[in-house]
């Protein structure tokens, strides 16, 4: 073993003893929760002044094993960490969720996705084995053999049952480039179609296709975007500047070519935070120039928004103009593939929303995770949409349309945003007495907050 990798285990054993000495210190009828720098959760949550855990020491790459494809990685590292770790060994998580500063502790505990889970799935489904903080103060190591129950119940539970503090996930190889396609379609139901042949093939035109997601700008104009890599030299666009990638995607007709760098692949979509920097005024040619390219990332935009929650900025600004409040909805859900035009053809009726994402989903395996039931060997779309409506009739009107769209196509949605659920309704998507099983064995006094109560309550 390397001295940087003892020193790296070191570390990262130094941080789990700070771990638990901080959920050590916290009175034992005090609610246990995070004390972490950035967060991507569009939940409003209630203020608290209690200390939190220490995760200081949680933030790093343990060790990345290049023969076997693996990495050990502490709970709290970012992907931007992570990738930045494992590409000069040619290797790259299965699953890079979108934004930079998404941790793999969240992704899995949070479910995330990107344009390999077509092929790869969910990024929990990578995970090997994991150390989990429980409820009860205790460090378990759960797989699918030892403390299966925790294992297979921990996605989608978002630090309800606990947080992780180390993971061991697998790899794959990656090459330098990655050479795009941008097919455009008139039609939603062609896109759709054209995207289910690729995923049931692997290929498009004779081609394998290694990437897969897509924008829906209008119901007559809406793009696939399908990528290989490859490892021959050329020319490569730049879009951490002033070009932006999702407005390169679009074209008159037929298909459009472009190449990225594998690192400038994994990250095209966080220097504009998908196209949500237009609201901040930095896709404005002039503003752009000024905006400096250190901030051109999610987690700055994610603070704006944090500033706008807290001192109400957008509302006040719609009310001295006389408009009335504005709703937010933000969110992504998972509909079945053979549903997907009719749930795009309801939300650009109903909702005044664009663009939209689309990143197609198929679980790897037969595993079934009973958190979020989506079904093995089928294939569901996430839609992705971010923005904000004007204020309906009751709070959180135009998102509980969404839910219940959503449930009546045999969906679900993330959690990571608002939600409305009553409790029935929430115990028959996410878990209901699995997750309660699973919560009265490794939180038996109920330290940390409850699924329902952190995803709709806590309003």
């Amino acid at each position: 073993m390397s001295v940087a990798a003892t020193d790296a285990q070191g570390a990262h054993a130094a941080g789990v003893q700070r771990l638990l000495d901080s959920y050590r210190a916290i009175p034992a009828t005090a609610t246990v929760r995070l004390n972490k720098p950035t967060s991507n959760l569009f939940r409003a949550r209630a203020k608290s002044t209690a200390k939190g855990l220490d995760t200081s020491g949680l933030t790093g790459v343990i060790g990345v094993d290049a023969d076997a494809r693996t990495a050990d990685v502490a709970g709290m590292c970012t992907y931007e960490d992570l990738v930045a770790a494992t590409l000069p060994y040619g290797l790259a998580p299965l699953v890079v969720p979108q934004l930079k500063t998404i941790t793999l502790g969240g992704a899995v505990t949070g479910l995330g996705i990107e344009s390999t889970s077509f092929r790869n799935g969910l990024p929990h489904e990578s995970v090997l084995e994991l150390d989990i903080l429980t409820g009860a103060g205790d460090i378990v190591t759960a797989s699918r053999t030892d403390h299966a129950d925790l294992f297979h119940a921990f996605p989608n539970s978002y630090g309800t049952l606990g947080y992780s503090v180390r993971l061991k996930i697998e790899l794959e190889s990656v090459k330098p480039f990655v050479s795009l396609r941008h097919l455009r379609f008139h039609a939603i139901e062609d896109l759709v179609a054209a995207m289910d042949r690729i995923i049931e093939t692997g290929g498009h035109d004779g081609m394998p296709v290694d990437y897969l997601d897509g924008v829906v700008f209008s119901a007559d104009e809406s793009y696939l975007c399908l990528g290989v890599q490859t490892a021959t030299p050329g020319p490569v666009s730049d879009y951490t500047g002033q070009q932006i990638y999702y407005r390169s995607i679009q074209h008159p007709d037929g298909e459009k070519h472009d190449r990225l760098t594998i690192h400038d692949y994994l990250w095209r979509w966080d220097t504009d935070w998908f196209w949500c920097s237009r609201a901040f005024g930095a896709q404005h040619p002039v503003v752009r120039r000024l905006w400096p390219r250190r901030l051109r990332r999610s987690s700055f935009y994610w603070k704006l928004v944090g500033y706008d929650q807290r001192f109400d900025i957008a509302d006040r600004i719609e009310k001295r103009n006389g408009r009335p409040p504005r709703e937010r909805v933000v969110q992504d859900v998972e509909v079945p593939i053979e549903r997907c035009a009719e749930y795009l053809h309801w939300f650009l009726t109903n909702v005044p929303i664009e663009p939209i994402w689309l990143c197609p989903l198929r679980l790897r395996g037969d595993t079934e995770w009973p958190l979020y039931p989506i079904r093995p060997h089928h294939t569901y779309v996430n839609v992705g949409f971010w923005s904000s409506v004007p204020a309906g009739p009751e709070e959180g009107h135009t998102n509980k349309l969404i839910e219940r769209k959503v449930s009546e196509l045999d969906g679900h949605k993330s959690l990571y945003s608002d939600s409305f659920y009553s409790a029935a309704e929430f115990d028959e998507l996410y878990g209901g007495e699995a997750y309660r099983t699973v919560k009265k064995n490794y939180d038996p006094d109920s330290r940390l907050l409850d699924l329902y109560a952190k995803a709709v309550q806590r309003r």
